[in-house]
């Protein structure tokens, strides 16, 4: 593989976009440079902030070791979150039944369906809940709004647990809009807290059509509890397009991946 220092770099962030790591002795060979050059390579990304040097290689920097509060999300890549939900919003259809997950992404699609006809709508977000009540008393929503409760998550602003988990095997819905704190194409989705990833479960296996909502932040990154596969997934929504290095697992296992515009 010829190619200038910049170019190379380019490849090993790409790399880990898809693996969320990669190895020294792996860059060695597929980029066909010393161990020190890869070395050097991996100081200068790290001075860059765009990945961390780890024994034997490096790795994707998440800064984020606990999910951030619905407050912090609330003010963090908001024009993206906001590209992402109004392409979400085109996939509703009329008289659909629609899940709609916590978030501050899920959350910015609510405004582009209020021309929508005859939805039903899920949600365990309290800010989506207060939203939807509003457009229901300025009659600017004639569809139904039904409340996933179970635990109050304060901090987050969202119930979970086994009695919103129990409640939501009581309905089956078109879509669900599934809202996650990381994704890796040979892991598939997770999240930060494991109440909120069995409910997550639950969405899936209630819905016909699954949708996943996600910032680039959330891309090439992995958090503690597994959600499900990407083959378990029918369309990803994100501000940027699907790292080159993922392509092939996407075709394969049927996953659109739609840019927000």
């Amino acid at each position: 593989m010829s190619l200038v220092g910049e170019e190379r770099k380019e490849v090993i962030i790409h790399l880990l976009n898809y693996a969320g790591k990669v190895r020294t002795n792996e860059l060695v060979e597929k980029l066909q440079v010393s161990s020190e050059t890869i070395r050097r390579y991996l100081e200068e990304l790290e001075s860059e902030k765009k990945l961390k040097r780890v024994y034997g290689g490096a790795v994707k920097i998440n800064y984020d070791r606990e999910e951030p509060s619905h407050l912090t999300r609330e003010v963090s890549h908001a024009e993206e979150k906001k590209k992402i939900g109004r392409a979400a919003a085109k996939l509703v259809q009329d008289n659909d039944a629609i899940v709609i997950d916590d978030g501050t992404t899920t959350l910015h699609m609510l405004s582009y369906l209020i021309n929508k006809k005859n939805l039903k709508i899920l949600t365990i977000s309290v800010p989506a809940l207060n939203v939807l009540m509003d457009y229901l008393n300025r009659e600017l929503f004639t569809g139904e709004v039904y409340f996933i409760g179970g635990k109050v998550q304060s901090k987050h602003f969202r119930t979970v647990g086994t009695l919103a988990e129990k409640m939501m095997q009581n309905f089956f819905v078109d879509k669900a809009f599934i809202s996650i704190d990381g994704i890796l194409a040979h892991k598939g989705i997770t999240s930060y807290d494991a109440d909120k990833a069995m409910l997550g479960r639950r969405f899936i296996e209630h819905s016909q059509e699954i949708i996943v909502l996600t910032d680039h932040s959330k891309i090439g990154i992995s958090t503690f509890y597994k959600v499900a596969d990407l083959k378990e997934i029918d369309s990803v929504i994100s501000d940027v397009p699907a790292p080159k290095e993922w392509r092939h697992e996407l075709d394969q296992r049927g996953v659109n991946w739609i840019v927000g515009e």
